[in-house]
């Protein structure tokens, strides 16, 4: 064993064990003005105060994490663990037993971007939920081993999951925009689009945004957005250089054309099937993907996007532009030091400068 690991087994394991409340000045017992009525009533707005935290995350997210959790007990029933044995070597073992889990597709095995996100959903839950005190490098050396088999697919040329969401180039924005039908239907598509872009927003966060969230400002719009995975953020976006594709120009004809007025309605709403008239009801995170992909099938662009590919390509794209990394993290809502956005940059760099620009 290797100095670094005998270093993060030490810091890994030792903190599962955790008390339910901790107390100030509690280090050599409980103070006396802690009555058991006053650690009774502590615990309880502590079990208030997690489920008002787990009630804010967006839906798909608390589905994603019951499901990372199901996986884990299963896990866990099968070696006979307590499914608070969130260690680094546990974690490990659930990486290798997840590697040949069925994946989406018949005759498929679990994608590399699937056992990734269980383990973040593991480690969370076990934090949010369970009280744990885990480290920050518990899963380090479980994404190493998950690492080092992807390595060996690339070898072997196995392909696992559907790969990532191709990223929304502007060239291709901008076909998709001119492709959209000239109709309410189309004006609030656009909208989506290109908001989605400018804000490099995941699907929820405008799926849940609130007419009060966007406010006008003689440089473009200022957007509160409140619902996010990560933390909310407020984000600047200026006016597009082409009124086409511009997200102010674009998110204040659907507003005026919709009737949007209620400060508390959300700012993208549900069309009637047939009459086509603005409804109350807002859109789900779901349809907030389709639209985008129906964006980019309607301009025949012959690439499939998704709800995440407006996100990628406002990254890329700002990057292209000479944007800073970290603006472009807390613009977008990425952690820091975020691997799937390096993975972006990795993906889009190069070409400027590369070593065999003007050679042949």
């Amino acid at each position: 064993m290797t100095t670094s690991e005998q270093t993060e087994t030490s810091t890994d394991v030792r903190p599962i064990v955790t008390p339910s409340l901790i107390l100030p000045g509690a280090a050599g017992g409980t103070p006396a003005e802690f009555t058991p009525d006053v650690l009774a009533k502590l615990q309880e707005l502590e079990d208030r105060s997690k489920k008002h935290e787990q009630n804010t995350r967006p839906r798909n997210t608390v589905e994603g994490y019951a499901a990372d959790w199901k996986q884990w007990t299963e896990f866990c029933a099968l070696l006979g663990l307590p499914v608070n044995a969130i260690t680094p070597g546990s974690l490990t073992a659930f990486v290798e037993w997840l590697w040949w889990q069925p994946g989406w597709k018949e005759g498929t095995y679990s994608a590399p971007s699937t056992i990734d996100r269980r383990l973040s959903g593991v480690v969370v839950t076990g934090r949010v939920e369970h009280g744990l005190l885990l480290a920050k490098t518990v899963a380090a050396r479980a994404r190493r081993v998950l690492k080092a088999k992807v390595k060996e697919l690339e070898k072997s040329g196995e392909v696992r999951g559907r790969g990532p969401a191709a990223a929304f180039t502007v060239p291709q924005l901008r076909a998709a925009v001119a492709a959209a039908p000239d109709t309410l239907l189309g004006l609030r598509n656009r909208a989506i689009g290109t908001l989605a872009f400018a804000l490099m927003a995941r699907e929820h966060e405008v799926a849940y945004l609130r007419l009060r969230d966007l406010v006008d400002h003689e440089n473009g719009l200022l957007v509160d957005i409140r619902v996010s995975k990560v933390k909310p953020r407020k984000v600047k976006v200026p006016q597009g250089s082409r009124p086409s594709t511009c997200p102010v120009r674009t998110w204040r004809a659907w507003r005026k054309m919709a009737g949007l007025t209620d400060p508390d309605g959300f700012a993208f709403r549900a069309l009637h099937p047939r009459w086509h008239t603005v409804m109350d009801s807002g859109l789900e995170p779901e349809t907030i993907g389709d639209v985008i992909t129906a964006l980019g099938a309607a301009a025949d662009l012959g690439v499939r996007h998704t709800g995440h590919s407006t996100r990628r390509g406002g990254a890329d794209a700002a990057r292209r532009a000479g944007a800073d990394r970290k603006a472009i993290a807390v613009h977008g809502g990425w952690a820091a030091n975020s691997s799937a956005l390096e993975v972006y940059f990795d993906d889009g760099e190069g070409w400027e400068d590369n070593a065999m620009n003007g050679v042949l």
